[in-house]
């Protein structure tokens, strides 16, 4: 792959935008896809992405295009940054468009719907034979594109192109790390989507600091012992993509799951809640892998079981908190770091 090879981004979303203006800045050769011909046009004109990134000016070099095979065409690196549930989808458009040599990236984080897959299953299942890397980590786009200090994470089984993609995005406000567990950093990804709303339905309860704090202890403990259970490597679960991904998302307003928590906690119906944020919502779906993930392993995850509930309606927010304050009294770590609940 050339030094420098041309970068095309595939979802014109906030997190889209963001890490394709990211990496012009850069001085890479960088085109971001979308699915509206006239919300790119828009941008180009404009230099705005009035719908998720108005406040932010994006950097000149960045070109748009509307039709895929030309904007992958040439493409080193094309890095996938759309929602979960269409990311099937987006492979099986990009496999015959794709050149023998280009790699594949994703920023999407969460579980393929209804099967509970890692994505780096689905990559590797219909784009074989191409390196492939993931990127996340604790990073709203709205910071990452306004230039606040941030840092990310890049995992791939590919060591060379994992620190290639991070020196790509690797910028002076934004640090970009590189790792080789990349299951451990998509389960960290997607498992913090479901913690975020716990605590942000204890935060909708008016629950205090220290149900937070409490939340999001005990929501690590359990991402880790699935993590463990399921391969992940710890320390990539204490990392950006696990600790780091999980405080951002369960404190920070930004965060669409953590807003639909607190939508919760207040009484708001979950229908309503998700029309109010208008984008979406990956805790919903994630939270049903993650319930599979845990059945097939036998763990008891009670926080990530209570959200499912509480997200199909099975219980109120309040008998989900009184479920999980009336367990047993027992030891923090009965059975060591990766014991029972």
């Amino acid at each position: 792959m050339p030094e420098n090879p041309k970068l095309t981004v595939l979802g014109a979303g906030s997190w889209g935008t963001a890490l394709a203006a990211l990496a012009a800045r850069n001085g890479v050769p960088s085109t971001l896809w979308g699915r509206d011909r006239e919300a790119l046009a828009a941008m180009a004109a404009s230099r705005r992405n009035q719908r998720y990134l108005p406040d932010v000016e994006l950097p000149a070099q960045l070109n748009y295009e509307a039709d895929l095979a030309t904007a992958v065409r040439g493409a080193g690196i094309v890095l996938i940054v759309v929602p979960s549930h269409a990311f099937a989808t987006m492979l099986a458009e990009l496999a015959p468009l794709l050149d023998p040599g280009t790699a594949i990236a994703w920023a999407t984080k969460g579980f393929e719907p209804g099967t509970g897959r890692f994505l780096h299953e689905l990559v590797a299942e219909r784009l074989p034979g191409h390196p492939a890397a993931v990127v996340t980590g604790p990073s709203f786009a709205k910071e990452v594109a306004a230039g606040l200090p941030s840092a990310v994470t890049v995992h791939s089984d590919d060591a060379a192109f994992a620190q290639q993609l991070a020196a790509l995005l690797h910028a002076p406000n934004l640090r970009a790390y590189s790792g080789g567990d990349v299951l451990g950093a998509e389960l960290g990804g997607a498992m913090k989507n479901v913690l975020a709303v716990a605590t942000g339905i204890a935060d909708g309860m008016q629950l205090g600091l220290n149900a937070r704090a409490g939340l999001i202890t005990r929501g690590m403990n359990e991402m880790l012992r699935l993590g463990v259970a399921l391969g992940a490597r710890p320390e990539t679960l204490i990392g950006l993509s696990g600790l780091g991904d999980l405080v951002l998302t369960c404190t920070g307003d930004l965060s669409r799951n953590r807003r639909l928590g607190l939508a919760l906690g207040q009484g708001v119906a979950i229908d309503e809640a998700v029309r109010r944020i208008g984008q979406v919502v990956e805790s919903i779906l994630t939270a049903d892998e993650v319930a599979r993930l845990a059945d097939k392993h036998g763990l008891d995850l009670p926080i990530s079981a209570g959200v499912r509930a509480v997200l199909h309606g099975e219980v109120t927010p309040a008998d989900g908190l009184k479920a999980l304050m009336a367990r047993e009294q027992k030891p923090e770590y009965p059975q060591g770091l990766f014991g029972a609940a």
